[in-house]
Protein backbone atom coordinates (compact mmCIF):
# COMPACT_ATOMS: atom_id res chain seq x y z
CA UNK A 1 0.00 0.00 0.00
CA UNK A 2 1.33 3.14 -0.86
CA UNK A 3 2.03 6.17 2.09
CA UNK A 4 2.63 9.62 1.98
CA UNK A 5 5.18 10.59 4.75
CA UNK A 6 4.79 14.38 5.62
CA UNK A 7 8.00 16.28 7.30
CA UNK A 8 7.37 18.24 9.44
CA UNK A 9 9.95 20.59 10.86
CA UNK A 10 11.51 24.34 12.25
CA UNK A 11 13.30 25.34 9.50
CA UNK A 12 15.50 27.83 11.77
CA UNK A 13 16.61 24.38 14.15
CA UNK A 14 18.63 23.21 11.48
CA UNK A 15 22.21 24.49 10.04
CA UNK A 16 23.58 24.32 6.81
CA UNK A 17 25.51 21.48 7.58
CA UNK A 18 23.17 19.84 9.34
CA UNK A 19 20.64 19.96 6.60
CA UNK A 20 23.55 18.79 3.72
CA UNK A 21 24.04 16.06 6.05
CA UNK A 22 20.01 15.14 6.57
CA UNK A 23 19.74 14.95 3.09
CA UNK A 24 22.61 12.11 2.47
CA UNK A 25 21.56 10.29 4.98
CA UNK A 26 18.01 10.21 3.26
CA UNK A 27 19.25 9.64 -0.05
CA UNK A 28 20.56 6.84 1.82
CA UNK A 29 17.65 5.54 2.83
CA UNK A 30 15.90 6.35 -0.22
CA UNK A 31 18.61 4.04 -1.89
CA UNK A 32 17.83 0.97 0.70
CA UNK A 33 14.10 1.29 0.24
CA UNK A 34 14.64 0.71 -3.25
CA UNK A 35 16.44 -2.43 -3.46
CA UNK A 36 13.59 -3.51 -1.64
CA UNK A 37 10.95 -2.18 -3.40
CA UNK A 38 9.40 0.14 -1.27
CA UNK A 39 10.92 3.18 -2.46
CA UNK A 40 8.59 5.69 -4.70
CA UNK A 41 9.75 8.95 -4.88
CA UNK A 42 10.92 11.66 -2.07
CA UNK A 43 12.22 15.53 -2.04
CA UNK A 44 12.58 18.33 0.49
CA UNK A 45 10.45 21.55 -0.53
CA UNK A 46 11.57 24.83 -0.59
CA UNK A 47 11.25 27.09 2.12
CA UNK A 48 7.33 27.73 3.28
CA UNK A 49 8.00 31.64 3.07
CA UNK A 50 8.25 30.90 -0.78
CA UNK A 51 4.90 28.97 -0.57
CA UNK A 52 1.48 30.58 -2.11
CA UNK A 53 -2.08 29.66 -0.68
CA UNK A 54 -4.66 29.65 -3.29
CA UNK A 55 -8.58 29.59 -2.51
CA UNK A 56 -11.92 29.92 -5.18
CA UNK A 57 -14.74 32.23 -3.80
CA UNK A 58 -17.81 32.69 -5.65
CA UNK A 59 -15.74 31.95 -8.89
CA UNK A 60 -13.11 34.63 -7.46
CA UNK A 61 -9.14 33.55 -6.91
CA UNK A 62 -7.51 34.76 -3.94
CA UNK A 63 -3.90 34.36 -3.63
CA UNK A 64 -2.03 34.92 -0.45
CA UNK A 65 1.91 34.77 -0.11
CA UNK A 66 2.93 32.02 2.64
CA UNK A 67 1.64 28.46 3.45
CA UNK A 68 -1.46 26.42 4.95
CA UNK A 69 -1.18 27.32 8.51
CA UNK A 70 0.96 29.33 10.67
CA UNK A 71 2.85 26.58 12.52
CA UNK A 72 5.99 26.27 14.75
CA UNK A 73 6.79 23.46 12.60
CA UNK A 74 6.34 23.76 8.59
CA UNK A 75 6.61 21.32 5.78
CA UNK A 76 10.02 20.52 4.43
CA UNK A 77 9.48 18.06 2.10
CA UNK A 78 7.62 14.29 1.64
CA UNK A 79 8.40 10.74 0.85
CA UNK A 80 6.20 8.10 -1.46
CA UNK A 81 6.30 4.44 -0.17
CA UNK A 82 4.75 1.66 -1.03
CA UNK A 83 4.71 -0.41 2.38
CA UNK A 84 3.32 -3.67 3.63
CA UNK A 85 0.48 -2.00 6.26
CA UNK A 86 0.95 0.54 8.53
CA UNK A 87 3.01 -0.54 11.11
CA UNK A 88 5.94 -0.94 8.32
CA UNK A 89 5.29 3.22 7.14
CA UNK A 90 5.85 4.06 10.64
CA UNK A 91 9.23 1.93 11.30
CA UNK A 92 10.54 3.82 8.03
CA UNK A 93 9.02 7.25 9.53
CA UNK A 94 11.12 6.66 12.20
CA UNK A 95 14.00 6.28 10.81
CA UNK A 96 13.94 9.30 8.66
CA UNK A 97 16.29 12.14 10.41
CA UNK A 98 13.91 14.92 10.64
CA UNK A 99 11.95 12.89 12.60
CA UNK A 100 15.02 13.19 15.27
CA UNK A 101 13.64 17.06 15.47
CA UNK A 102 9.96 17.26 13.93
CA UNK A 103 7.30 15.24 13.26
CA UNK A 104 6.65 13.03 10.29
CA UNK A 105 2.81 12.56 9.28
CA UNK A 106 1.69 9.68 7.59
CA UNK A 107 -0.86 9.32 5.24
CA UNK A 108 -2.13 6.16 3.56
CA UNK A 109 -2.50 6.89 -0.25
CA UNK A 110 -5.96 6.48 -1.76
CA UNK A 111 -5.75 4.69 -4.77
CA UNK A 112 -8.15 5.98 -7.51
CA UNK A 113 -9.11 4.80 -11.10
CA UNK A 114 -8.37 6.53 -14.00
CA UNK A 115 -5.54 8.42 -13.29
CA UNK A 116 -2.60 9.08 -15.62
CA UNK A 117 0.53 6.85 -14.89
CA UNK A 118 3.17 8.30 -12.76
CA UNK A 119 6.15 10.40 -14.75
CA UNK A 120 8.82 10.46 -12.38
CA UNK A 121 12.20 10.08 -13.00
CA UNK A 122 14.11 6.40 -12.41
CA UNK A 123 15.74 8.03 -9.66
CA UNK A 124 12.63 8.94 -8.33
CA UNK A 125 12.70 12.84 -8.92
CA UNK A 126 9.96 14.91 -9.71
CA UNK A 127 12.31 16.66 -12.27
CA UNK A 128 10.91 14.66 -14.93
CA UNK A 129 10.55 16.61 -18.14
CA UNK A 130 11.01 20.55 -19.19
CA UNK A 131 9.65 23.00 -16.43
CA UNK A 132 9.93 23.09 -12.38
CA UNK A 133 8.75 21.05 -10.15
CA UNK A 134 5.92 22.00 -7.55
CA UNK A 135 3.93 20.04 -5.34
CA UNK A 136 -0.19 21.39 -4.78
CA UNK A 137 -1.16 20.32 -1.15
CA UNK A 138 -4.83 20.22 -1.44
CA UNK A 139 -6.43 21.34 2.09
CA UNK A 140 -10.18 20.11 2.28
CA UNK A 141 -13.04 20.67 4.90
CA UNK A 142 -14.27 17.03 5.42
CA UNK A 143 -16.97 18.43 7.15
CA UNK A 144 -18.16 20.70 4.04
CA UNK A 145 -17.62 17.62 1.72
CA UNK A 146 -20.18 15.33 4.29
CA UNK A 147 -22.41 18.06 3.90
CA UNK A 148 -22.44 17.97 0.11
CA UNK A 149 -22.84 14.51 -0.31
CA UNK A 150 -21.30 12.08 -2.26
CA UNK A 151 -22.68 13.00 -5.32
CA UNK A 152 -20.71 16.07 -4.49
CA UNK A 153 -18.01 14.45 -3.85
CA UNK A 154 -17.18 11.57 -6.90
CA UNK A 155 -17.89 15.14 -9.33
CA UNK A 156 -15.11 16.71 -7.73
CA UNK A 157 -12.68 13.71 -8.11
CA UNK A 158 -13.69 12.86 -11.49
CA UNK A 159 -12.81 16.78 -12.20
CA UNK A 160 -9.74 16.47 -10.55
CA UNK A 161 -8.94 13.13 -12.50
CA UNK A 162 -10.12 15.39 -15.57
CA UNK A 163 -7.52 18.04 -14.97
CA UNK A 164 -4.53 15.71 -14.39
CA UNK A 165 -5.26 14.16 -17.86
CA UNK A 166 -4.91 17.56 -19.36
CA UNK A 167 -1.42 18.71 -17.53
CA UNK A 168 -0.30 15.44 -18.47
CA UNK A 169 -1.62 15.90 -21.88
CA UNK A 170 0.97 18.96 -21.80
CA UNK A 171 3.92 17.47 -20.53
CA UNK A 172 3.03 19.16 -17.03
CA UNK A 173 2.10 16.10 -15.29
CA UNK A 174 3.90 14.27 -12.11
CA UNK A 175 1.66 12.09 -9.57
CA UNK A 176 -1.99 12.67 -8.13
CA UNK A 177 -3.97 11.07 -5.63
CA UNK A 178 -6.31 11.91 -2.77
CA UNK A 179 -5.20 10.65 0.78
CA UNK A 180 -7.75 8.50 3.34
CA UNK A 181 -9.25 10.83 5.95
CA UNK A 182 -7.29 12.36 8.22
CA UNK A 183 -8.95 9.97 11.04
CA UNK A 184 -6.00 7.71 9.32
CA UNK A 185 -3.05 9.89 10.06
CA UNK A 186 -0.31 8.88 12.51
CA UNK A 187 2.32 10.80 13.58
CA UNK A 188 6.21 9.61 14.44
CA UNK A 189 8.52 11.56 16.72
CA UNK A 190 12.13 10.43 18.06
CA UNK A 191 13.39 11.76 20.66
CA UNK A 192 16.66 10.84 22.20
CA UNK A 193 16.26 8.13 20.64
CA UNK A 194 12.64 6.87 21.79
CA UNK A 195 10.06 6.63 19.10
CA UNK A 196 6.82 7.92 19.99
CA UNK A 197 3.72 7.13 17.49
CA UNK A 198 0.18 9.31 18.14
CA UNK A 199 -2.99 8.95 16.39
CA UNK A 200 -3.91 11.91 14.37
CA UNK A 201 -2.27 14.17 11.94
CA UNK A 202 0.37 17.01 12.63
CA UNK A 203 -1.42 19.73 13.38
CA UNK A 204 -5.34 20.06 14.22
CA UNK A 205 -7.14 22.50 11.85
CA UNK A 206 -10.58 22.93 10.14
CA UNK A 207 -8.80 22.07 6.99
CA UNK A 208 -6.89 19.09 6.50
CA UNK A 209 -4.36 17.52 4.07
CA UNK A 210 -6.58 15.61 1.61
CA UNK A 211 -4.30 15.11 -1.52
CA UNK A 212 -1.76 15.90 -3.56
CA UNK A 213 -0.41 17.02 -7.46
CA UNK A 214 3.14 16.67 -8.35
CA UNK A 215 3.30 18.41 -11.59
CA UNK A 216 5.98 20.65 -13.34
CA UNK A 217 5.38 24.47 -13.92
CA UNK A 218 7.00 27.14 -16.19
CA UNK A 219 6.94 29.33 -13.12
CA UNK A 220 5.19 29.99 -9.67
CA UNK A 221 2.05 31.71 -11.33
CA UNK A 222 2.06 28.70 -13.88
CA UNK A 223 1.47 26.32 -10.99
CA UNK A 224 -0.90 29.03 -9.19
CA UNK A 225 -3.20 28.98 -12.11
CA UNK A 226 -3.31 25.54 -12.10
CA UNK A 227 -3.84 25.14 -8.46
CA UNK A 228 -6.81 27.56 -8.87
CA UNK A 229 -8.70 25.20 -11.53
CA UNK A 230 -8.39 22.29 -8.54
CA UNK A 231 -11.88 21.96 -7.13
CA UNK A 232 -10.59 21.50 -3.92
CA UNK A 233 -9.35 25.57 -4.26
CA UNK A 234 -13.46 26.03 -4.11
CA UNK A 235 -14.22 24.35 -0.98
CA UNK A 236 -10.82 23.99 0.58
CA UNK A 237 -7.17 25.62 -0.21
CA UNK A 238 -4.62 24.35 -2.34
CA UNK A 239 -1.18 25.38 -1.05
CA UNK A 240 1.37 25.27 -4.04
CA UNK A 241 5.44 24.48 -2.98
CA UNK A 242 8.09 24.77 -5.02
CA UNK A 243 10.17 21.49 -4.92
CA UNK A 244 13.98 21.37 -4.21
CA UNK A 245 15.70 19.96 -6.62
CA UNK A 246 18.32 17.20 -4.88
CA UNK A 247 20.50 16.54 -8.32
CA UNK A 248 23.32 19.02 -7.95
CA UNK A 249 23.86 17.07 -4.05
CA UNK A 250 23.09 13.58 -5.10
CA UNK A 251 26.04 13.83 -7.93
CA UNK A 252 28.66 15.94 -5.66
CA UNK A 253 28.11 13.18 -2.42
CA UNK A 254 28.34 10.17 -4.80
CA UNK A 255 24.71 8.77 -4.52
CA UNK A 256 23.53 6.11 -7.35
CA UNK A 257 20.14 6.24 -8.86
CA UNK A 258 17.98 4.54 -6.34
CA UNK A 259 16.63 2.60 -9.90
CA UNK A 260 19.64 0.54 -9.71
CA UNK A 261 18.93 -1.36 -6.31
CA UNK A 262 22.35 -0.48 -4.99
CA UNK A 263 24.21 1.76 -2.42
CA UNK A 264 27.50 3.85 -2.90
CA UNK A 265 28.73 5.45 0.20
CA UNK A 266 29.42 9.17 -0.04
Amino acid sequence: MRYMLLIYGSEGSWTEDERTACMIESMGICEELAAQGKYISAAPLHPASTAACVRVRNGERLVTDGPFAETTEQLGGFYLIDAADLDEAIAIAARLPPAKKGTVEVRPVLPVDGLPPDRFSPDGSVAAGDGTPYLLLCYDDEAAWDRAGRAALDAAMAEGVGLAHELDARGRYVSAAPLHPVSTATSVRVRAGRQTVTDGPFAETNEVLGGYYLILAGGRDEAVAVAGRHPGARVGSVEVRRVFDLTPLRESAGRVDPSRRRTITP
